[in-house]
């Protein structure tokens, strides 16, 4: 059977690091095993938070064409500071009253030249594009309508409803929620990472339906877990939180009630060791100063996947929090890949549904100080009794990226018929 080819559009791709790559790399890597063959247009990367050089060294990624915009212009790459939460909202407000829909507007030339390039070199089936930056979406319309060529469009998060992005003015939202509607009308197919992401949309716009709106999941990669260095320590009570702390993501309210837990099982401080993976605000480390917990706790900075992987493999407990419902963070899915207890500060919605549904996880809402010391409580004399619940195998398998891409491999055919 002849090999399809796909056009994938990606600001956000590796070397970059950080979870907004994670979802596109791994469709990437396992729509090989479906009869296509990802061609990748992205962005050159030279300034970043962060960057994992490791996750294209899997064989899967060596025979994959990556064009990049900028392409020959050798630019040191220069890690960025992660900003405050405020600096962040005051840049994002500044950038996005200039820039419509996003911050990466300026980059939209430069990409739909890069396109035709590659649209010159290669024969392309079907254009796939995933957003934020919603600036992909308009690269794949301008190189679908000149080309008439199918696209595809993957909501990683959603765009008008996302409590972070800024409008400065009704006509600020009126405008993209026009490009919105008119992305929507002209791609053959919308894949979005939940059912509350669908209904939004369809809801917002009324001449698409149900049939036009797809869920993929977030999900986790199995190859990721075969991992034979780690060293679980059982004399430790590990907890562990994976990822950047973005937007109004804080851990604030668990530190305080890990102070709380501690005042009334003082024998737990020789056993508790809480782990930070990744990029810390310095607001959040002064957290861990005031509640007196730095000779419990872990800071690693940020590392590569593979190393993150092998801490939360080395924990009794990982923990998340959100304040919102509308994003659903991918390391939910590694936490139950994982196969530890999850303890989850979260709103009611789907996300915490799946907590609930894995029969392995411990809720609180996000801010609830005293819900979250009982469950540390609850948590604790689970530990100490060596029967901490973990999801089962059945459960976690349908979060499984290669099942996940088989899934995208027949949304893009179905956009080839249509």
């Amino acid at each position: 059977m002849e090999r399809k080819n796909v056009l994938v559009i990606s600001y956000y791709y590796p070397p970059m690091g950080l979870s907004g790559v994670q979802r596109t790399l791994k469709f990437v890597k396992y729509l090989q095993n479906y009869n296509w063959e990802p061609i990748v247009l992205t962005c050159s990367h030279d300034r970043f938070y962060a960057y994992d050089e490791t996750l294209t060294k899997d064989e899967a990624f060596s025979q994959i064409m990556v064009y990049r915009t900028d392409d020959g212009k050798s630019k040191k790459k220069k890690i960025m500071k992660f900003p405050s939460w405020v600096t962040q909202k005051i840049g994002r407000a500044i950038l996005q009253t200039i820039h419509q829909p996003d911050s990466k507007k300026p980059w939209l030339k430069k990409a739909i030249k890069k396109g035709e390039e590659i649209l010159a070199e290669n024969k392309i089936d079907v254009i796939f594009a995933t957003a934020p930056p919603f600036t992909d979406f308009l690269v794949a319309l301008a190189l679908s309508d000149k080309y008439d060529i199918p696209f595809v469009i993957d909501y990683r998060d959603v765009w008008l409803d996302n409590p972070f992005n800024f409008f400065a003015t009704p006509f600020h939202k009126l405008y993209s929620n026009n490009l919105e509607r008119k992305i929507l009308y002209r791609a053959d197919k919308a894949i979005v990472t939940t059912r509350f992401t669908k209904e939004l949309l369809l809801k917002r716009h009324r001449f698409i339906s149900h049939k036009d709106v797809e869920i993929i999941h977030q999900g986790f990669d199995p190859d990721d877990f075969i991992v034979s260095n780690f060293k679980k320590d059982n004399t430790k009570f590990i907890i562990t939180h994976s990822g950047v702390f973005q937007d109004n993501r804080t851990p604030k309210y668990f530190m305080k009630a890990v102070s709380e837990f501690l005042k009334s099982n003082p024998a737990a401080k020789e056993e508790l060791e809480l782990r930070f993976i990744g990029v810390m605000r310095k607001k959040h480390l002064k957290y861990i100063k005031k509640n007196k917990l730095n000779e419990l706790t872990v800071c690693t900075g940020y590392l590569s996947h593979q190393e993150s992987i092998k801490h939360l493999l080395e924990s009794d407990v990982l923990w998340l929090m959100l304040n919102d419902n509308v994003r659903s963070p991918g390391k939910l899915y590694e936490y139950f890949a994982a196969k530890k207890t999850i303890l989850a500060c979260l709103p009611e919605g789907i996300m915490r549904k799946q907590v609930i549904d894995s029969e392995a996880g411990f809720v609180t809402e996000p801010k609830d100080m005293k819900q979250i010391t009982k469950k540390l409580s609850d948590l604790y004399k689970l530990w100490k009794k060596g029967s901490l619940p973990v999801p089962s195998d059945e459960y976690i398998s349908q979060f499984n990226r290669v099942k996940l891409t088989g899934d995208l491999a027949r949304i893009l055919e179905m956009a080839l018929e249509i």
